[in-house]
């Protein structure tokens, strides 16, 4: 595994910028993005942005951490160009570069794997009790607590039984954090 040293977050960020390059601007990746909406730039303004070689807007942008990677851009675009794995080549250079992650969505993404893990998917009564219970902020859940009763109301959290087949997808688990630890 390479070392996460300057010269290879410019080896990357060069990557990116040969790939973004081809890009025509036709707005097809933003149209097509489910996350556009909450994002501070669009799919289509990021790919510019790298073009001009504004990167440091890049990075400090949410935008690319917004990514669901559906590929619907990836599929979409008139060029083929892997946008969604752009997308996550900019979560990489971004994971290295700034130095404390947002702790609420490190916390988010920690506690969502951690419901699949023990489910084989996420269980969203426990997934947000875990979530805001991590938060340590007791008044969080009461910002929520109409949203939630209106979701239990039209039964869309369901009280589940346990996942057949959880324990082969623990043994996943395990192995990729043996896999990510190992030097």
């Amino acid at each position: 595994m390479k070392e996460n040293t300057p010269s290879t977050t410019a080896d990357l960020l060069s990557a990116i910028s040969d790939k973004v390059n081809a890009c025509i601007q036709c707005g097809t990746c933003s149209a097509s993005c489910p996350n556009a909406f909450a994002m501070d730039f669009t799919p289509r303004h990021l790919w510019r942005l790298l073009q001009a070689g504004e990167t440091q807007a890049v990075l400090t942008s949410r935008s690319f951490s917004l990514c669901s990677t559906c590929y619907s851009c990836t599929l979409r675009c008139p060029r083929g160009l892997p946008l969604t794995d752009i997308m996550s080549a900019l979560k990489q250079v971004g994971a290295r570069q700034m130095p404390m992650p947002d702790p609420a969505g490190v916390l988010f993404h920690r506690n969502f794997l951690e419901s699949v893990r023990r489910h084989g998917r996420v269980r969203e009564m426990e997934f947000m009790t875990l979530y805001f219970s991590a938060m340590k902020n007791p008044l969080l859940p009461f910002h929520f607590a109409s949203l939630g009763m209106r979701l239990l109301s039209r039964k869309k959290l369901p009280f589940q039984l346990p996942s057949r087949g959880s324990e082969r997808l623990n043994a996943l688990f395990c192995k990729v954090n043996e896999l990510e630890n190992t030097p």
